[in-house]
């Protein structure tokens, strides 16, 4: 699949793995997908706020990751979500339930080879389910489109076509799937 990718889209996802090693994550997520689009401009001609998006996407880590939805469905079951924040946060301090999981060090990636990129460290960050699902994503929607290659547009569509943190923040900031299509494409 990796091979279909522009040159643009190998950098949002070696960029990814980067974001996540950066903040030593264990696994590379959806959000480190959205954070890559970000730095590497992608959604600057729709007008995005970097520093925003960037802190809510931060202000949703601090959170667990919850989405505002699973705040909401906990909220009708009489759970505060804020408040278990605040008192995890007592306990063992800000940002307890955004700390990176500690990392196996593992050799060898078929995603690395496939981008031709090897890692400086040797180290694997492999992607998380849901992150592995938004590149197949891309790749149903550059072959619904009828584009020959898989590119930056693509993979945001696929971060806006699934539930979860990044695209409930990117709505937020007013990008939909409709606007990201209508907008990029011409």
């Amino acid at each position: 699949m990796f091979e279909r990718f522009t040159e643009d889209a190998r950098a949002a996802v070696t960029g990814a793995v980067a974001e996540a090693r950066e903040v030593g994550a264990a696994t590379v997520t959806e959000e480190h997908l959205l954070l890559s689009l970000l730095a590497l401009g992608a959604l600057d001609p729709l007008g995005v706020d970097r520093a925003a998006v960037t802190a809510d996407l931060t202000a949703a880590r601090r959170r667990g990751g919850m989405s505002r939805a699973d705040e909401e469905a906990l909220a009708d079951l009489g759970i505060d979500l804020t408040e278990i924040v605040s008192r995890v946060e007592e306990t063992h301090g800000e940002g307890a339930l955004s700390a990176p999981t500690p990392r196996k060090r593992t050799l060898g990636s078929s995603l690395r080879s496939a981008l031709g990129r090897p890692e400086p460290d040797g180290r694997h960050v492999p992607l998380t389910q849901g992150a592995k699902k938004t590149l197949e994503r891309s790749l149903r929607i550059a072959l619904g489109r009828k584009d020959r290659h898989i590119g930056t547009l693509h993979l945001l569509l696929a971060l806006l076509s699934r539930p979860g943190t990044p695209s409930e923040v990117l709505t937020d900031h007013g990008v939909t799937y409709t606007t990201a299509e209508s907008t990029l494409a011409a």
